[in-house]
């Protein structure tokens, strides 16, 4: 069964969606949402296998749920009512979408790609390195095509989600195999890798301090130079951190723009 997380939220839309999917026996709806922070909670409590995803949401969009997403990250189709433009945008990612409303035909054909990521004769899904790989470039692709960078964060305290906007964010950092978001009052637990966020992140607004932290310029308070070419910064958290010798000029250039 194709365990499925339906997520919108109109519940006309919901519903519609429920109607469409009855007709197909391996399809299994183990959940709803009606925003973006409830959606990040139900996948990450049901572990499904599929998300039929909103992308225009309160709370937070389908894209922060989708890039909030940790490992195994589900198969995601969008829903949306983008323009025909933005829709050519998104088939660039190879992520599949629909388009409101939803059409039966072409929710089968979406679901028959869904399909193909199940080893039918093993009866699971391929290796979760493989297609979490995969998943995490059509992401970034996609956040390329269409120019969207994330102007907002869906990261954890304890079992809940928090939306946090990019400009209350002070750095990301990368810690005994955790990815954390840093406030300046916080810090919270993050599922993407710092690679990954560092693909999609705005290049105007944050940069790259070490293999292992990402700074929001506009945090920088103090920046202080060393003798051996690496230097310190000081950030709106109190927080100071090292640059590395290789950075450390590029960041001066940053902070002078």
């Amino acid at each position: 069964m194709i365990r499925t997380l339906v997520i919108d939220d109109e519940q006309p839309a919901r519903e519609r969606l429920k109607q469409l999917l009855v007709s197909h026996p391996d399809v299994a709806v183990v959940g709803e949402a009606d925003d973006g922070v409830q959606a990040a909670e139900k996948i990450a409590e049901l572990s499904p296998d599929l998300v039929l995803l909103d992308i225009q949401m309160p709370g937070a969009s389908g894209l922060d749920v989708a890039a909030s997403l940790g490992k195994p990250r589900p198969a995601v189709i969008f829903c949306t009512a983008f323009d025909q433009y933005a829709v050519d945008a998104f088939e660039l990612s190879a992520l599949d979408y629909l388009l409101k409303p939803v059409n039966r035909a072409r929710l089968a054909a979406a679901l028959d790609r869904v399909r193909l990521r199940v080893d039918a004769s093993a009866g699971h899904v391929r290796s979760s390195a493989t297609v979490t790989t995969g998943r995490d470039r059509e992401l970034e692709q996609l956040t390329q095509a269409t120019g969207m960078a994330p102007t907002r964060f869906l990261a954890k305290r304890g079992n809940r989600f928090r939306v946090v906007p990019a400009t209350e964010v002070v750095a990301f950092t990368f810690v005994e195999g955790v990815t954390h978001l840093l406030t300046a009052t916080e810090q919270l637990s993050m599922q993407p890798t710092l690679a990954s966020l560092a693909r999609r992140l705005d290049a105007q607004s944050f940069f790259q301090v070490s293999r292992n932290a990402i700074i929001r310029l506009d945090a920088v308070k103090e920046a202080k130079p060393y003798s051996d070419g690496t230097g310190e910064i000081l950030l709106a958290n109190g927080q100071t951190m090292i640059v590395a010798r290789r950075r450390w000029r590029a960041l001066l250039d940053r902070l002078e723009t």
